[in-house]
Parts: structure tokens; C-alpha cells; sequence
């Protein structure tokens, strides 16, 4: 029997490129977005902090109960950085990165699935 060991997470790392580099830099928009993802993916939302970097870029993090959201623009080079962690059963990250990448017009969305805190795991 080869079963995959329970984790206690999904953790996303979203890569996006070509995206309008206008949306990436203003902080209202990707505020907005981060929060409507999270509320549409089912997660309970906490808090927020977010920040606008000065010629341009803006970074953020919306705290949810299952973990957090968050992100980093490089409007320069049309690309944003999304990090998305559920512990939560009832949080859809992938429905969230979806949202993200189509609300900033990604062209070219890569998501990397990492499995965090695997229960039953052998260690070393």
C-alpha cells in the first residue's frame, strides 16, 4: 500500500508574467483583487497590510484564518510574485490563484504545489 502521508497544507507559489503592468502597480486594484480572491475561494479573511513602493511596485498580504495570501509586483518587468497557504479544507487555493492571475491580466500563469507538514513522514 503506497499512500500518500496526510499534510497539514497546501502551500502555492503562483508565478506571474506578462501581466498590464498598470494594474500590477496600483495598490487600491491589487488590494482589491487579493481580497476578492480570498472571499471567492472561501477563505475567512483576518486582516490585511499592504504597501506602494516609490518609482513603482506594490507588496502585500491578506492574513487569512487558514493561513495567508500574498504578493509582490515588478510592474517594470510586467511579473508578480503570489504566495498562496491554506490549512483549511473549505479555502479553493488554485480558485484563488485563478482569480488573481486573470484579474491581472496574466499571460502566463505557473503554479508550483508544495504539500507542508506532511503527518507520518519518515525523518531523518
Amino acid at each position: 500500500m503506497n499512500e500518500r502521508p496526510r499534510t497539514l497544507g497546501t502551500h502555492l507559489l503562483v508565478e506571474l508574467n506578462d501581466c498590464d503592468p498598470t494594474l500590477l502597480d496600483d495598490l487600491d486594484l491589487v488590494k482589491r483583487i487579493l481580497l476578492v480572491a480570498a472571499d471567492e475561494a472561501g477563505a475567512t479573511i483576518v486582516g490585511d497590510v499592504f504597501h506602494k513602493f516609490a518609482p513603482v511596485g506594490v507588496t502585500g498580504i491578506v492574513c487569512i484564518a487558514e493561513s495567508h495570501i500574498s504578493i509582490h509586483t515588478w510592474p517594470e518587468h510586467a511579473y508578480a510574485a503570489v504566495d498562496i497557504f491554506t490549512c483549511g479544507e473549505d479555502f479553493e487555493p488554485h480558485k484563488a490563484a485563478g482569480r488573481i492571475a486573470q484579474s491581472l491580466q496574466s499571460q502566463q500563469c505557473d503554479i508550483t504545489e508544495i504539500q507542508r507538514g506532511a503527518l507520518g513522514a519518515l525523518t531523518y
